[in-house]
């Protein structure tokens, strides 16, 4: 998640933490939904490109062709993006000072088992919605513990708006943006009693869109933990049972970065 400054001033993110980035028009939709059964792996990764919605206006990723193969007998494109755009992680580093940076994160931390906490119901009425307490405590009812050194992914449905920038972010007159995320005393109940690894989300951020003070970010990073945003095809992952790859680029001193993220079951 990131932020950029607007035509008419700073945006709440922007005003804390900065960003760059020129728009660009190009189609963009939720990939071809993975299979229901199982094997894989399937992809929770959506295609980057200049149409892909960004935190704030002006983020969003920029390309164009260098080479093409009839003029200089091979094809190549030059990217300018920030680390923040896509499907991607949040490393420690995102949000707390001397937290560790992408590179720092081990690959042993980047395959790990995963569930998913359904809340679309709910967020189809309220997009202010988080993942609470309660629907941990319900899940693990229905589906037993959620283990420890996880990855705990929200699906809100939120996917069905990808191809919309403004309905994505959810913004409304004032500028606020509505889309679901989890709510820090669920991130801190997650630390405390199942020692997860991560955080994931199928909209923007971890925290809700109305936070302004990302309570969720600074309680995640500060445990050392990471956040995967904009994932995509969650509905079609088991409640519980799959693993996941989080193939994420090593950017030095990257405060996080794009990641194709992959899971099996």
């Amino acid at each position: 998640m990131c932020t950029e400054p607007g035509k008419h001033g700073l945006t709440r993110r922007a005003a804390l933490f900065g960003g760059a980035g020129v728009a660009a028009a190009v189609a963009v939709g939720e990939p071809a939904p993975a299979a229901a059964a199982g094997r894989g792996p399937h992809d929770l990764t959506y295609p980057l490109g200049p149409a892909f919605p960004a935190f704030s206006p002006g983020e969003e990723a920029v390309r164009r062709t260098v080479t093409t193969i009839p003029a200089d007998g091979y094809y190549m494109q030059e990217w300018r993006l920030i680390e923040h755009i896509g499907t991607h992680v949040d490393a420690p580093a995102h949000f707390t000072a001397g937290g560790r940076t992408s590179t720092e994160l081990r690959p042993a931390e980047l395959v790990l088992p995963a569930v998913v906490i359904d809340i679309a119901a709910r967020a189809a009425r309220h997009p202010d919605t988080v993942v609470t307490v309660d629907d941990l405590r319900t899940f693990e009812r229905r589906y037993g513990r959620i283990p420890d050194d996880a990855a705990v992914l929200m699906y809100s449905g939120w996917g069905a708006k990808v191809g919309d920038p403004d309905a994505y972010r959810g913004t409304d007159a004032a500028g606020t943006l509505h889309f679901p995320g989890f709510g820090v005393d669920a991130c801190e109940w997650l630390l405390r009693h199942r020692r997860i690894r991560s955080l994931g989300v199928d909209t923007l951020s971890i925290d809700p869109g109305v936070s302004t003070t990302f309570d969720t970010h600074l309680a995640l990073t500060g445990a050392d933990r990471y956040g995967i945003e904009n994932l995509a095809n969650l509905r079609h992952l088991p409640r519980r049972g799959a693993t996941i790859f989080v193939g994420l680029i090593p950017y030095e001193g990257g405060s996080g970065g794009q990641a194709r993220v992959l899971a099996t079951w």
